[in-house]
């Protein structure tokens, strides 16, 4: 094996975050009695974006990220609701999302045969841990790290410490991060002097700001670069 340890990123790397959102969106309209459009699912998902990049780098916390979105949405709506309150309810639903990404659970129960696998993650931990065991994936991994509970974030170079220090015997050459997002994977990884799996349909990967070891369009190439 050319890597012996694999840091695995979770949303839309091991599960289909978009369909988890997606569920958890329509079920809480569904609830508050209003019709979720592709305008308004846009443009929450803008905003939601916008604050887990703030998030990342540092200018917000994962608690004003969350507990703030909500209210901060409906306001464009010119609606004042409960944000918090409505967090709780959205994130009851997005619980339940642990729809699997392609062969994820295959490629991971047969990588943890012939490797280390670590989950890290800048998700919610009772949220991410749920998912995890809910897909049957949670077995698998040695350990699972997520940014809630180290005080740290991907992409900063504090998480990854964190991480290291939680695995024995660390050889940082033999050991790689794979993930969907250039800002947090990609970025953290290469801040952390380590090698990285970029997994992304996008074609071309050249013009890009941050530059992956490699680039995946499916997860089950990852045998290409790792054998």
């Amino acid at each position: 094996m050319r890597y012996t340890t694999l840091l695995f990123d979770v949303d839309d790397t091991l599960l289909d975050f978009q369909a988890a959102e997606n569920q958890a969106l329509r079920m809480l309209f569904e609830q508050e009695g209003l019709e979720l459009t592709t305008e308004l699912e846009k443009i929450y998902k803008e905003l939601n974006e916008q604050r887990w990049r703030a998030f990342e780098v540092g200018e917000m916390s994962r608690e004003t990220v969350v507990n703030g979105r909500f209210g901060e949405f409906f306001a464009q709506m010119n609606r004042t609701v409960d944000s918090i309150a409505m967090e709780q309810k959205y994130r009851y639903f997005l619980n339940q999302g642990h729809q699997l990404l392609g062969n994820s659970l295959a490629i991971v129960a047969d990588l943890a045969q012939k490797a280390d696998l670590y989950v890290v993650s800048n998700g919610v931990s009772k949220t991410q841990y749920q998912r995890l065991g809910d897909a049957q994936l949670l077995p698998y991994f040695k350990e699972v790290i997520i940014s809630e509970d180290t005080g740290y974030q991907k992409p900063m170079l504090e998480f990854f410490e964190y991480t290291f220090n939680k695995i024995p015997q660390l050889n940082k050459e033999k050991t790689v991060i794979i993930g969907d997002s250039l800002t947090s994977d990609i970025q953290g990884g290469n801040n952390a002097g380590i090698d990285t799996i970029w997994l992304h349909p996008l074609v071309d990967a050249d013009e890009l700001v941050v530059q992956p070891t490699h680039h995946i369009q499916r997860l089950e190439e990852i045998y290409e670069i790792l054998m």
